[in-house]
């Protein structure tokens, strides 16, 4: 791959990977990112290696979960569980939303979000918001098949429970 290659795949994919990370980060723009960019920067400084046995977006989106990851480890909260006692930071921290309503549209999905387990998170956002195939989520998130089915069934369950109770 070559760096104009490299460029150029990172464009097409920019906008997907910032609202993926963003789902994981209950809408925290900012953090979103910041982790993008240091995925982005891993990716940059390792593209030579990139082998093509996967997508290009695969591949990156692996990570910048990984990213995620190692930022929950460094804030103690590998564990991926968020008591409801912590509120999640607010959805819609973007400049560029100018309406305060806009800022709180997708705040109950997000804290709904923030309720799966870290593995329920990934599997949902990639699956839903990124209309990533099973055999890719499999890739990104380095899970079997039944894995990564059963995530998608149980985090499905919780969001249903819990937006039901939110009701």
């Amino acid at each position: 791959m070559t760096k104009q290659q490299f460029i150029d795949a990172v464009s097409a994919e920019q906008e997907s990977l910032r609202r993926f990370l963003r789902g994981l980060c209950a809408g925290d723009g900012f953090l979103a990112d910041d982790l993008a960019q240091e995925a982005l920067l891993k990716a940059y400084l390792s593209f030579e290696r990139f082998e093509g046995h996967s997508r290009f977006s695969t591949w990156l989106f692996r990570i910048a979960y990984n990213s995620y990851f190692d930022h929950l480890r460094k804030s103690g909260r590998e564990d991926g569980w968020q008591s409801l006692d912590e509120s999640p930071k607010e959805a819609g921290n973007v400049e560029d939303e100018p309406s305060i309503d806009r800022k709180y549209e997708h705040q109950q999905l997000y804290m709904a979000i923030r309720q799966l387990t870290v593995r329920e998170q990934a599997v949902i956002l990639l699956f839903y918001m990124e209309e990533k195939s099973i055999k890719e989520i499999m890739d990104i998130l380095g899970m079997p098949s039944g894995t990564v089915r059963s995530c998608l069934s149980r985090g499905r369950q919780h969001l249903k429970q819990y937006l039901l109770r939110s009701i």
